[in-house]
């Protein structure tokens, strides 16, 4: 029995177990995302738009948002297309939106993109009938970044004082983002305060990209900064977290607004 004791015991002691191991970690997939509102690229025509184009490479996103970009029109000094110009400059991909036509040519919002583009598609967001004023449009692209697909999008909301126009396009924005089948990121002039009815109404549905949810920082006028009308924003709750958020108030002299970079995680 004592013999029979021994060997149990020698042959427990001789077992090793399998050494722990933590899971492996997942990799953390970034996207750095811009919007900017580029004031038509008005003011001296395609010879300027160096300097827009010069602000994106410093800012250096992967995808940016674009509002207020002209294509063909008369106020642009080489009556050119803008989106197409802005892409060359800065070595990415492009899709333009039309609003409206003006000056004898168009007027609307466009994307930029470093990530392959697999779908480019437009929209519009109209106006109250009794209050009129300019329809505005939707550029939506599907990208991809490792793996992780979703939607990025540039939107321009109205300007005028009356906000119906903006509670409208609001209403009509989430109404259009819910029938979408991935995730989405939205780079926006919305022309709206962070405690206006406007943005009340998008945060029913996405979240805002300022860090806590607090737009503090001025993205209008570069001359006179003082409010708030820029935003990135995302869509649903766990399909990003934002890891930074900036407004750049070194550009001060490019448009009349200033850009908004974010970096989010993409989850």
């Amino acid at each position: 029995m004592y013999a029979f004791f021994f060997l149990f015991c020698a042959c427990s002691k001789g077992k090793k177990e399998a050494p722990k191991t933590d899971p492996p970690l997942q990799k953390e997939v970034t996207v750095k995302t811009m919007t900017y509102n580029i004031y038509g690229a008005r003011s001296g025509g395609i010879p300027d738009l160096q300097a827009i184009a010069d602000v994106i490479k410093r800012v250096d996103p992967e995808l940016v948002a674009l509002q207020e970009v002209d294509k063909f029109t008369t106020r642009n000094a080489n009556n050119g297309d803008i989106a197409k110009e802005l892409a060359r400059l800065t070595n990415m991909d492009y899709f333009f939106a039309k609003a409206i036509d003006t000056y004898g040519g168009e007027y609307g919002d466009a994307v930029l993109s470093k990530l392959p583009v697999k779908e480019k598609k437009a929209y519009n967001l109209e106006v109250d009938p009794a209050l009129g004023g300019e329809r505005r449009s939707v550029a939506r692209i599907l990208v991809e970044k490792e793996g992780k697909p979703f939607y990025f999008i540039s939107t321009h909301f109205d300007h005028l004082g009356d906000e119906r126009n903006r509670i409208r396009q609001a209403q009509d924005f989430v109404a259009l983002v819910k029938t979408f089948d991935k995730p989405v990121i939205v780079g926006a002039d919305f022309n709206a305060l962070p405690a206006s009815n406007t943005i009340e109404l998008l945060r029913g549905h996405f979240s805002l990209g300022c860090l806590n949810g607090d737009c503090k920082q001025f993205t209008f006028s570069t001359a006179a900064p003082n409010r708030t009308i820029d935003y990135l924003i995302y869509a649903p709750l766990n399909a990003f977290t934002t890891k930074l958020y900036s407004v750049y108030d070194w550009a001060n002299r490019e448009s009349d607004h200033f850009p908004v970079q974010a970096t989010f995680t993409v989850r």
